[in-house]
């Protein structure tokens, strides 16, 4: 029997006023599944996350997290999910543990379990180290590994990323991608990956290409591009759009 998605996404779409900035995106993802969500910049990646995270909602077409309807049953979904921005929302003046112990908090984590939560998280990101050092004094990669541990402190099943490793250098950013990939595949968490860039794109993963608010192409990298030339697939099917993927 095929497992029920962990993210599923149907008839999804969205305006600004008279601007498209989703049109019928549709998609599923199964558990453990990594995923890559290649658009250039102003394709409608951060539109859809809004979505996905119920800061944006739209009566065109449907979302379910692990089964749950996010317009009917917001909580249960939003629950399941952990999510890293594009931009950065660490209280810079906290701690690492501070920071973490805050998060755990807002989801009622307390006590030992948020204790035992806490090294978990940092220990698998490499970070126990650092649980002591304020977030402003961190580097950005370490930034961006406090965030993502932060969003596994309360064992959610999908983990969304949009551009998280926007402003990193390239080692960095591939120190990064290897860990979430690891995720998926060790943690059997769903990943819903967002960038811009062809290089954090593994020749495994599966590939959607959004552009213009519309999934262009849904596959696998190496079957999207099977001479490994990514990047030159990409710009020819988005027509070299400015700011892509380099």
């Amino acid at each position: 029997m095929t497992a029920a998605p962990a993210l599923s996404i149907q008839g999804l779409g969205f305006s600004y006023g008279a601007k498209r900035a989703l049109d019928g995106v549709a998609f599923n993802l199964a558990p453990g599944a990594f995923c890559a969500l290649l658009g250039p910049n102003g394709a409608g990646k951060s539109t859809l996350f809004s979505l996905m995270t119920r800061l944006f909602t739209t009566p065109e077409g449907r979302i379910e997290v692990m089964g749950h309807d996010l317009s009917r049953a917001p909580n249960a979904a939003l629950a399941t999910m952990g999510v890293v921005f594009q931009q950065t929302t660490l209280d810079p003046d906290l701690s690492v543990r501070r920071n973490l112990a805050y998060f755990a908090a807002l989801h009622g984590i307390a006590g030992r379990d948020r204790d035992r939560r806490i090294d978990a998280v940092l220990d698998r990101l490499a970070m126990r180290a650092r649980g002591n050092e304020r977030a402003r004094d961190l580097n950005g990669g370490h930034k961006r590994r406090v965030e993502i541990a932060r969003a596994l402190l309360h064992d959610p099943r999908v983990l969304l990323l949009d551009e998280a490793t926007v402003g990193l250098d390239a080692a960095t950013r591939g120190d990064i991608t290897t860990h979430v990939h690891a995720l998926a595949a060790e943690q059997g968490i769903t990943v819903l990956w967002a960038t811009h860039l062809t290089d954090e794109v593994l020749p495994d993963d599966r590939l959607l290409v959004l552009h213009q608010g519309r999934i262009l192409a849904d596959t696998t990298a190496a079957g999207f591009a099977p001479h490994g030339q990514l990047r030159e697939a990409f710009l020819d099917l988005t027509g070299g759009a400015p700011h892509a993927a380099i």
